[in-house]
């Protein structure tokens, strides 16, 4: 795994987790880009029902008033937390249902599990303090 080895407290990522990141990450979703996506990705991508591309995961953060939090991700600062249920209204209900039926996982505990992980991911997939073309976030959770 690489990239994610230190992305999270313990340095743990599940399968289950991998696919939820994925998903919203991977799904056209880190920053509302509509570039192209491989063809041959392998990890789950389609962009979950009710997104767009307008609709990007740091977009809806910030849409839902939580710009501070999602710029510390990407930023080269310390990353700040996000509360779960905070995670659960910016993404919507939709999304959550969405993801937690393709993982396994009840929406309680996606939640927590991605409030916990989404900091450091979308750390380290911005190292420069800038969002990547698609291309590489693809290719970061092929790896």
């Amino acid at each position: 795994m690489g990239l994610f080895d230190n992305a999270v407290p313990g340095g743990n990522i599940t399968k289950p987790l991998m696919i939820a990141l994925g998903a919203l990450l991977v799904g056209k979703m880190l920053s509302g880009r509509s570039e192209e996506q491989p063809a041959e990705a392998q990890a789950p991508a389609p962009t979950p029902a009710g997104t767009s591309a307008e609709g990007g995961l740091l977009d809806r953060l910030r849409d839902a008033g939580h710009g501070g939090v999602a710029d510390s991700w990407v930023g080269t600062g310390q990353n700040r937390p996000i509360n779960a249920n905070d995670l659960g209204s910016a993404l919507g209900p939709a999304v959550i249902r969405e993801i937690a039926q393709r993982t396994g996982m009840n929406e309680q505990e996606l939640l927590q599990q991605l409030s916990t992980a989404l900091p450091g991911v979308v750390d380290k997939l911005t190292p420069n303090g800038q969002v990547p073309p698609q291309h590489q976030v693809t290719s970061a959770f092929n790896s």
